[in-house]
C-alpha cells in the first residue's frame, strides 16, 4: 500500500523545538549567532534575578574573540570582593551568618546616621541647636522657614475664606426663614382675626370701624364734644319757644 508523498513529509516532521546536541557548534556563523542570543539571554535573567529577588548578581563573560561582556547590579569589582572575603573565610563556621551581620550592621549604622540628619534638622527649624550652623546654613534654614511659613499663610487663608463663604450662606439662608417664619405668623394672625369677627354677634349687619389713629385723637374728641353743643343748644332753644307759647 503507498502513501501520499505529502502525508510521509508531514509525518517527517517533528512537532515543537528539538534537542540540541550541547556541544561545540562547528560553523562560525552559527556559533557566533547562538553565542549573541545566549548571551542576551543571560544577562536578561541575571538583570531579572537581580530585581525580582533582590540579589546581589555579577555576571562576566568573555567571547572566543577576548570581548569582555559584564553586568552587575552593585559593582562587579565589590561583588568579586565580597565573593572573595566570603571563600576566604568559609572554612570558619558561620563565615555567611557573620558577613550578613556585618552588613546588616553596617545598614543601621547608616540608618542611624540618616535619623541623627532628620533629628538635627527638626531641631534647627524650631531654632535649635544653632551654634554649630555655619553663615550659610543658617541663610539655607532662613529660606526653608521663609517657604514654610508662605504655604502655611496661604493654606490658612484658604480656610478662612471658605469659613467666610460657607457663614455668607448660612446668613442668607437664616434671613430667608426669618422671612418665612414672619410671612406664616402674619397669615396665621389674620386667619385668628377673621375666626374672632366671624364669632361676633351681628357681625354680619355691622361693620367694625377701624379705631382712629393716635394722632387723630383730639381731632376726633373735638368733633364729638362740638356735636353733642350743637344738640344741647338745639334742645335749649326748643324749650325756650314752648315757654314763650304758653
Amino acid at each position: 500500500m503507498e502513501f501520499p508523498q505529502d502525508s510521509m513529509d508531514l509525518s517527517d516532521k517533528k512537532l515543537g523545538r528539538g534537542k540540541i546536541a550541547i556541544k561545540r557548534i562547528e560553523n562560525t556563523t552559527n556559533r557566533q549567532v547562538t553565542f549573541c542570543k545566549r548571551r542576551n539571554g543571560l544577562l536578561k535573567k541575571a538583570y531579572e534575578l537581580s530585581v525580582l529577588c533582590d540579589a546581589e548578581v555579577a555576571l562576566v563573560v568573555f567571547s572566543n574573540r577576548g570581548r569582555l561582556y559584564e553586568y552587575s547590579n552593585n559593582s562587579v569589582k565589590a561583588t568579586i570582593d565580597r565573593y572573595k572575603k566570603a571563600t576566604s573565610d568559609s572554612s570558619a563556621n558561620g563565615s555567611v551568618s557573620e558577613l550578613n551581620a556585618q552588613y546588616y550592621q553596617q545598614e543601621a549604622a547608616k540608618l542611624r546616621r540618616q535619623i541623627g540628619n532628620l533629628q538635627n534638622s527638626n531641631s534647627n527649624m524650631r531654632g535649635e541647636s544653632l551654634c554649630s550652623l555655619s553663615m550659610r546654613d543658617l541663610k539655607n534654614l532662613e529660606g526653608r522657614l521663609e517657604k514654610g511659613i508662605a504655604k502655611i499663610r496661604s493654606k490658612k487663608n484658604e480656610l478662612l475664606f471658605a469659613e467666610l463663604d460657607l457663614m455668607q450662606k448660612r446668613e442668607v439662608d437664616l434671613h430667608n426663614n426669618n422671612q418665612y417664619l414672619r410671612a406664616k405668623i402674619s397669615e396665621t394672625e389674620r386667619a385668628q382675626q377673621h375666626q374672632q369677627m366671624s364669632l361676633m354677634p351681628g357681625s354680619s349687619e355691622y361693620e367694625l370701624m377701624p379705631p382712629p389713629a393716635q394722632h387723630d385723637a383730639r381731632n376726633y374728641i373735638g368733633v364729638q364734644m362740638n356735636g353733642l353743643q350743637l344738640n344741647i343748644d338745639h334742645y335749649s332753644h326748643q324749650d325756650q319757644t314752648l315757654l314763650q307759647l304758653g
